[in-house]
């Protein structure tokens, strides 16, 4: 039995003629290899149609093929909820799983009466998913035409709930509300707004049933009385971190500690009954500073008047407690605003009081003298032949003041401000117990007071050479002060020889309450009562023998001193320019209050008397009246500055 297909592909017989194994054209060839097509009755050729071959093969194909990708499913499906299920479930979880940092709330920073200074508000950065605004929350499910209406709808009515809680108008914030494409669709809406507004557009969105924003939580650090003691406060960077002044110096206190959270999330925002974890922030130390925030501001507003009538390049005042240390005021003009603290000037950002030290001129000479009185080198009352001049290395040292020789008592050379005379007394001590004194005062030694950049200053060794000495002694180029260091010292002969460490920090307050006072260095004797007692008199002298009464503080003894020197210039390796200063300490009976202001570079006025000078009296008027500071009720002695009746 010939197969089915046997009949068509018959083999040709060979043409007439031609012997069989004979070669054939291609033509024939291919003749010969096209089935004849049978020919049906009535002459015509039927079509041949080719049966289909069998489907048994195929249909078995088929089936293995389903068979195994069924296998497979059937095996990812036992390692999915078998073998690696606790794995595939925390990975499911990772993609619906949120977590934010929790800012800690930087502490506050009062003054000594509790007003506050510095503070951190609850603010937050808001942003609009567009993703969810075009769909209106419904994300990837299928959307009715009621649905694609709502959504259409829904960034015109948020832009609208923006402007009417952000300010702007609505067309302001539809750009970030539409955006189509590529990239991310979270955008930005506005920073720093308070905590509070966000709730209220919360709010107006449900009640409207939109969707779409959220926020971030960014607390906002705020300067309430803006220039304030700004060089002392300092401002954040951008991260929050300190830039400069106390949030620099104390930022590890301040700061606290961030916490966090994480919960389950869903296209339409957190899971209420999802897996959540929770780490509740730290926040950071509430600090006290000594600071008296109305004295501070009463001392920035006589500085800046200062300035402006010497034409100066900038001034530093300070204002202390003699008895207990603690700076009541310290104050810098030019300064800045610490709510922009990053388009300030740079210049005008340090607390210079701390950080740049120079030469403090005759100053310098209350404690040149109150270290002799204490050795028993001399007293107020000695007589001193002063020359015309003094050499001093290899140049002459002269009195502001051109004289032939005279003679003035110790309280004299103090009140004259002789620097010929003080350089003669000097000559007196041994060098190294003379330095002693000074290291004693704190020359050389930062404060320790809290500001960054503190300088140390520049104190000479005890081998120092004799010009070295001499300069020292009446506050030349051999030595240079900070403020705070001259300020301390001088406060340490008007405390009755007594040094007490100048006192920024009162206290800090931890998160859950506790109040830490802030310790300082023990205080310590540098001189006698009686040396104390008697440069205090001798600066008293010194406040009445000013002409124009510049120190004079009705009802009240003040003891002063003046001070003016050459500044030196780096850039030129010369001295240009002056600085001038002014301190003042009072009542002189029984000194509580000490006021120091240091003038930097005036054009109008060359002496300490008369650029500092009427700062320092300002300040202290208004020191005594606000710390009701009795007033004296004794007679105020007036005595002599030298044997010579004509020299007063």
């Amino acid at each position: 039995m010939s197969k089915p297909l046997d009949r068509f592909f018959a083999p040709t017989p060979s043409p007439k003629g031609r012997k069989k194994g004979s070669s054939t054209t291609p033509k024939a060839k291919a003749a010969a290899s096209t089935p004849a097509t049978p020919k049906a009755k009535g002459g015509r050729r039927r079509r041949v149609t080719l049966p289909l071959a069998r489907s048994t093969g195929r249909v078995r194909a088929l089936l293995i093929v389903v068979a195994i990708v069924f296998s497979l499913a059937a095996g990812r499906a036992v390692q999915v909820q078998a073998i690696d299920a606790s794995n595939v479930a925390a990975e499911a979880a990772d993609q619906m799983t949120v977590s934010h940092v929790l800012p800690a709330f930087r502490g506050t920073i009062a003054d000594r009466n509790g007003d506050v200074l510095a503070q951190t508000e609850d603010t937050v950065r808001i942003t609009a998913d567009d993703k969810m605004i075009r769909t209106n929350g419904r994300g990837s499910a299928e959307m009715t035409e009621s649905d694609k209406a709502a959504a259409a709808a829904a960034p015109g009515k948020i832009a609208a709930i923006l402007a009417e809680y952000l300010g702007g108008t609505a067309e302001d914030y539809l750009p970030k509300l539409t955006v189509v494409g590529a990239g991310e669709s979270v955008q930005k809406i506005k920073d720093k707004v308070t905590a509070e507004t966000y709730r209220e557009i919360s709010a107006a969105m449900s009640a409207q049933k939109l969707v779409g924003l959220s926020s971030t939580s960014e607390p906002t650090r705020v300067y309430p009385n803006g220039v304030l003691a700004a060089n002392l406060l300092g401002f954040l960077k951008d991260d929050g971190t300190g830039a400069s002044g106390l949030e620099y110096s104390l930022n590890s206190i301040l700061a606290g500690k961030d916490g966090k959270e994480a919960y389950e999330t869903s296209p339409n925002g957190k899971i209420p009954l999802g897996d959540s974890a929770l780490v509740e922030p730290v926040n950071g130390r509430a600090v006290q500073l000594t600071i008296d925030s109305g004295m501070q501001w009463q001392l920035e507003q006589i500085l800046g008047d200062r300035v402006r009538q010497t034409n100066a390049t900038r001034a530093t005042a300070i204002v202390t407690n003699i008895k207990t240390g603690e700076v009541l005021a310290l104050a810098q003009y030019p300064s800045f605003d610490p709510n922009d603290g990053g388009a300030a000037d740079q210049d005008n950002v340090p607390a210079r009081a701390a950080t740049d030290p120079y030469t403090p001129g005759s100053v310098q000479k209350v404690l040149t003298l109150s270290a002799l009185i204490d050795m028993g080198l001399t007293s107020p009352s000695d007589v001193v032949t002063v020359p015309a001049r003094v050499k001093s290395g290899d140049q002459y040292i002269t009195d502001a003041e051109s004289h032939g020789k005279i003679k003035l008592y110790t309280r004299g050379v103090l009140a004259k401000s002789s620097n010929i005379g003080t350089i003669l007394l000097s000559r007196r001590a041994d060098k190294a117990a003379l330095h002693d004194y000074y290291t004693s005062f704190g020359l050389g030694s930062k404060t320790g007071l809290g500001l960054p950049g503190e300088s140390s200053g520049v104190l000479p060794p005890a081998n120092m050479p004799d010009y070295a000495r001499d300069g020292l002694a009446f506050g030349g180029s051999a030595v240079s002060v900070t403020m705070l260091q001259e300020a301390a010292a001088i406060g340490a002969v008007a405390n009755g020889g007594v040094y007490v460490p100048l006192k920024l920090i009162k206290s800090t307050t931890l998160a859950d309450g506790t109040v830490q006072e802030q310790k300082t260095a023990d205080p310590h004797r540098v001189v006698s009562t009686e040396a104390a007692n008697d440069v205090v008199g001798m600066m008293e002298t010194m406040a009445q023998a000013s002409t124009s009464h510049t120190f004079d503080v009705e009802g009240y003894r003040v003891g002063a001193k003046t001070g003016t020197s050459k500044k030196f210039d780096t850039s030129c390796n010369c001295f240009r320019g002056l600085v001038t200063s002014a301190i003042s300490v009072a009542p002189v009976q029984d000194p509580q209050i000490l006021v120091y202001v240091v003038v930097d570079s005036p054009l109008r006025g060359s002496a300490g008397v008369s650029v500092a000078g009427p700062a320092v009296q300002d300040a202290m008027s208004i020191a005594l009246a606000r710390y009701g500071i009795p007033q004296n009720t004794g007679k105020v002695p007036h005595l002599p500055v030298s044997p010579d009746k004509k020299i007063k």
